[in-house]
């Protein structure tokens, strides 16, 4: 039971860590102006894809005219769609010219290679990599999109063709409304998940893992879905026709669009801040103590170290030896509780250089420099110490700046430390 407890209270303290390092990268990476940026875009994408659509509904106009099956097709590509609603709104004309729709396929292509653009300028804010995509594939991605959109748009309009079709044949029982609803609700879900998966696995230079990708694009679905029906509750169109006009509509369905780039763009930086917890706290503990430098709010969150505990401690009896000089291996320790002592073997024997307590880190040095260890690290009281693998440590000083700094300056120290122990030779033993 209170193994239980320990766990719960250690994934609690992940979540909010998590939460609050992707918050403070999300204001520090500006993604509110990253969000306006891809919101103006995918504006200017969605209104020549509409157009297109509604040439597509004029033309279904005449086939159904003759064929029950373009009737049931036309209904379905106005009820998924609300192609009357947004004329209604002004966002498309109630009449248009089907000798427009070159042009509106040409802007649709200029807009989704902007909409590219702005995602991939977020994601390398939100995602920092030193790698570059591939010419030819930057530049074909906006020739994937345009298809990847329309066979969407196509799979909505068929099964909303299929559902009003078995609804008409009486197949989906008395309750057929809810069924409808119920079934188009988790198809539009399930397409938008994919899209967003899509989009967190690919879009970063080095894709995120799997499973967490998928939970956090439904995450992100989730918070769309609740976005929409806070927006149809709290927002209305004809407050915004009424100061702006015949724009009114666009300015209401642009600011919709603002709040779910916002929405996407902190879950793609909850899914970045994710894979960096753990170097978020530790950093806090190396800098700060847990945090007791920073904030209020960071120094709560940061607070306890049970959780790194957990995962890197490990606990040393008086005289153990943490490190050993002349072996190969790279972890660094970092003395949370306790003093050790240093000692190097210098040719009138083994010396001891000093006694190092809690809040440093040691064995850096022969990661940092390829080399065995340079000196031996033992026990003097009883010990608790993070053990860091090296990929952890160069994690850690790509993080943090402060950090890097910190560790460059004990190591130059170190090394000024261990020289002089070299240079001075030991006491002479008095003769008796």
């Amino acid at each position: 039971m209170l193994k239980l407890r320990i766990d719960q209270q250690n994934t609690l303290d992940w979540l909010m860590q998590a939460a609050y390092t992707a918050a403070r990268l999300f204001t520090k990476n500006e993604l509110t102006n990253h969000a306006a940026a891809t919101a103006f875009y995918l504006l200017l994408s969605a209104a020549p894809l509409v157009l297109l659509l509604t040439y597509a509904a004029q033309g279904l106009e005449h086939l159904a005219e003759n064929s029950n099956a373009a009737s049931v097709l036309l209904a379905a590509l106005y009820q998924q769609f609300n192609l009357g609603e947004l004329a209604e709104l002004g966002f498309i004309p109630k009449t248009a010219m089907a000798s427009a729709s070159g042009v509106s396929l040409l802007t649709l292509i200029l807009s989704s290679r902007g909409l590219v653009n702005a995602l991939n300028s977020a994601f390398r804010v939100i995602f920092p990599d030193d790698n570059k995509r591939n010419f030819a594939v930057n530049w074909a991605l906006p020739l994937i999109i345009i298809p990847l959109v329309f066979g969407l748009v196509l799979l909505a309009v068929g099964m909303q063709a299929a559902l009003t079709f078995l609804d008409q044949a009486d197949m989906l029982g008395a309750r057929s409304a809810h069924v409808l609803k119920g079934i188009n609700a988790l198809f539009a879900l399930t397409a938008l998940w994919s899209l967003f998966y899509l989009a967190f696995r690919r879009l970063p230079l080095s894709p995120p893992p799997a499973k967490a990708s998928a939970v956090i694009a439904l995450l992100a679905t989730l918070t769309l879905f609740a976005l929409s029906l806070g927006f149809n509750l709290f927002f209305r169109v004809e407050k915004y026709q009424a100061v702006y006009g015949a724009l009114g509509g666009v300015v209401f369905i642009l600011i919709g669009g603002y709040f779910a780039c916002l929405a996407f763009y902190f879950w793609a930086q909850f899914l970045y801040a994710v894979g960096k917890v753990d170097v978020a706290a530790l950093e806090k503990l190396f800098l700060s103590g847990g945090g007791d430098g920073g904030g209020k709010l960071e120094s709560i969150v940061f607070s306890r170290a049970n959780r790194l505990l957990a995962k890197y401690g490990r606990t040393y009896a008086p005289d153990e030896a943490l490190i050993v000089e002349g072996d190969a291996s790279q972890d660094a320790v970092f003395i949370h509780a306790g003093t050790v002592a240093v000692f190097k073997q210098l040719p009138g024997g083994e010396r001891k250089l000093a006694s190092i307590g809690e809040g440093s880190l040691l064995g850096e040095m022969a990661y940092l420099l390829n080399e065995k260890r340079t000196a031996s690290v033992r026990a003097e009281t009883a010990v608790t110490a993070l053990i860091l693998p090296p990929e952890m440590l160069e994690e850690l000083m790509r993080y943090s700046a402060p950090l890097s700094r910190r560790i460059i300056g004990a190591l130059a120290e170190r090394l000024m430390r261990m020289n002089q122990a070299q240079a001075t030779p030991p006491l002479a033993t008095p003769s008796r």
